[in-house]
């Protein structure tokens, strides 16, 4: 064996045994992030949908109609389906049971014979092999041929040779598993909300399939009490059903969602659009079911088949005519939109940083013919509906126009202010972004009491006077005429607007790493902390993305009992405190109640709230950014119906005037 000195001058030694061979799925366990992501929540929860894919698969290829996923008590998955079972007979190469095979090999399974699936979801056919390597506790049962088989696994490692159990009826396969701790170390508790989310997604892309979730747990992940619940999954049309639930909030300008199916080419494309009365654009693209973050060449035809057939019609019947200074941009034609691509390919190739980006050219051809087409025969057939998706068009290039002004105005003020920044900022001295924070201050009176309180190195304050705009419901211009909304861009530092996209966001020199949202602990406090959350969706998602923003928590209540003082920051708390200080009345505790933050004292408000040694400060992260849309347009959108239903069901307390 060769030794050799390293930069530090020490020997070593580095031949044939210093290369280690990984057998198996030692893999997986060694580098999970490689094939689930992460080991954190995001990659705890990737684990079901790969089993659940499985059984899309047999879906796509026709066999499986009803998938039953359950959180068992234990905090285990089971996912069953009506699928033909996975194969249980010997495999000629392995020459074990081909189940063993699909759980225990790599890149092992009938999605690499397209015979068997001719399309398949997942990006790296690894699979529920990687889940039986992850998981404590796996077993497979399958229902096939008449007779019920299993097998069960640890970590990966079969317990005994698939057996036979007795008679069965029907077809399918049942898979049960449990995540290591050992790799899952930052938690093993399922979301509901999460998984649920994904559920209905595929309900929509697959339509015709019954997908169950039902949680057996007597506590959710948060440690409450709950009772068992099913919620179904169920879509009969399909992307109609998705487009319309994201339009929830908006009223639609063209009627019902105009649907797109082209099934007979080799790439099969379903598209469902609508153009509704907001300014956003809010399309989801798919391949196979999943969800291309990144877009990719399916998505860049969908864009040039539906501005080229609008556009063609418009300058067939004059409609750009009374435009004179004013351009059409490409964005023009999208703003209104709302849509769900899906496209099902055979051999798909992703790029991209998230790996989400589909980059098969014939995509792009196959989307755009196929919606160019159909769009083309719409407008002919379909005059007003034709008529208002060029005023929208027109709208949406005047405003932009607009924008730029405002935008240019915006910048051009903040640079000649002092220091580019508003009158009302109290700004810190230190200048170092990591160690910077601007609390974002409901009223005059709170940040009175913020700027007297907080430490004037690295906490920034700015007061913003009563209810910002709810941008939900304005042109894009509108923001840049809000004194409130003008002051927040010039104090944050960041700028809007490339030759290429007009409305990207540069925050490369942000000037606070924490942006804090502090308002107060009331419902117009509430109110006032949604419109600035749906200012930032909308306007500055990369502040969200990149774990920018927090939401302060100040007390609700500040309890005494003769030396004892403790702050409360909810009704528990101050229940609690009551039945330790004052036999559970009130009679000998003096509770204040902290209607609004100016009514604490700068020290009270620095100590509970803004003090970095004691404070409790929630960071906004978005979960599932297609379900966050959905709840930020039926909220602050103008459809009253969805958001009523939505308060009724998830309000903890609340007064509904029906």
């Amino acid at each position: 064996m060769n030794e050799e000195q390293n930069v530090n001058g020490t020997n070593e030694q580095y031949g044939g045994s210093s290369i280690v061979v990984l057998e198996g799925l030692e893999a997986v366990r060694k580098r999970p992030s490689m094939y689930i992501g992460d080991t954190g929540e995001k990659g705890l929860h990737h684990l079901v949908y790969e089993v659940v894919d499985n059984s899309i698969d047999e879906a796509l290829a026709g066999f499986c109609s009803k998938i039953n996923v359950s959180i068992n008590e234990d905090n285990s998955i089971t996912v069953e389906d009506n699928g033909r079972g996975i194969p249980v007979d010997m495999h000629p190469k392995e020459h074990r049971s081909a189940l063993e095979v699909v759980l225990t090999v790599l890149h092992a399974g009938g999605k690499f014979d397209k015979s068997s699936y001719k399309v398949s979801g997942g990006l790296h056919g690894v699979g529920v092999s990687c889940v039986n390597a992850l998981s404590t506790y796996l077993k497979a049962t399958v229902r096939r041929g008449g007779k019920m088989y299993e097998q069960e696994y640890s970590i990966g490692k079969p317990q005994y040779a698939v057996r036979e159990v007795g008679p069965a009826e029907g077809t399918g396969t049942t898979v049960t598993f449990k995540p290591d701790e050992t790799i899952f170390t930052y938690t093993t508790k399922y979301k509901w909300s999460i998984l649920a989310n994904r559920l209905r997604e595929l309900a929509f892309l697959n339509k015709g399939i019954e997908i169950n979730l039902t949680d057996k747990r007597t506590t959710d992940e948060n440690g409450n009490a709950q009772e068992q619940k099913t919620e179904r999954f169920y879509s009969e049309n399909g992307l109609i059903d998705f487009v319309n639930r994201m339009n929830e909030g908006n009223n639609s300008i063209v009627g019902k969602p105009i649907y797109i199916s082209k099934a007979d080419g080799e790439i099969p494309v379903e598209v469902a659009l609508v153009y509704n009365d907001s300014y956003k654009e809010d399309v989801l693209s798919y391949v196979n079911n999943i969800h291309t973050i990144e877009g990719g060449k399916h998505l860049d035809g969908f864009r040039r088949g539906l501005t080229r057939s609008i556009k063609a019609w418009a300058d067939l019947n004059k409609k750009f005519d009374k435009l004179k200074d004013i351009t059409i941009a490409a964005d023009d034609f999208r703003e209104g939109l709302t849509a769900v691509i899906s496209v099902k390919v055979m051999e798909p190739q992703f790029e991209g940083q998230t790996k989400t980006k589909l980059g098969n050219l014939e995509a792009d051809k196959a989307v755009a013919d196929a919606v160019g087409t159909a769009m083309t025969n719409f407008l002919e057939e379909n005059k007003d509906q034709a008529n208002a998706i060029v005023e929208k068009v027109i709208l949406a290039a005047t405003a932009r126009h607009a924008a730029a002004k405002a935008r240019q105005t915006v910048q051009r003020k903040g640079v000649l202010r002092s220091g580019g920044l508003p009158g009302k900022l109290a700004d810190c001295s230190e200048k170092d972004m990591k160690v910077c924070e601007l609390f974002l201050v409901e009223g005059d009176s709170a940040g009175g009491s913020a700027k007297q309180g907080r430490d004037r190195r690295y906490q920034a304050i700015l007061p913003l006077r009563g209810k910002i705009l709810n941008v939900e419901k304005a042109q894009w211009h509108k923001a840049f005429e809000s004194d409130e909304i003008k002051n927040i861009y010039t104090a944050l530092g960041v700028t809007i607007g490339t030759e290429d996209d007009s409305k990207a966001l540069n925050i490369s020199k942000l000037r606070y790493n924490k942006v804090v949202i502090m308002t107060d602990a009331d419902v117009d406090g509430s109110h006032i902390a949604t419109l600035i959350l749906t200012f930032f969706f909308r306007y500055m998602r990369e502040l969200i993305d990149n774990g920018h923003v927090y939401i302060a928590t100040p007390p609700l209540y500040l309890c005494k009992k003769g030396k004892v003082e403790q702050y409360c920051w909810n009704e528990d708390q101050r229940i609690t405190f009551l039945k330790t200080y004052g036999d559970g009345t009130n009679e000998s505790v003096h509770v204040q109640r902290y209607k609004g933050l100016g009514e604490m004292n700068p020290k009270q408000l620095f100590d509970t709230t803004m003090d970095p040694e004691k404070r409790t400060m929630r960071q906004v992260h978005i979960e599932d950014a297609i379900e966050a849309d959905h709840i930020f347009t039926m909220l602050m959108g103008d459809d009253v119906e969805p958001r009523r239903v939505f308060i009724e069901k998830n309000a903890t307390y609340a007064n509904i005037d029906a």
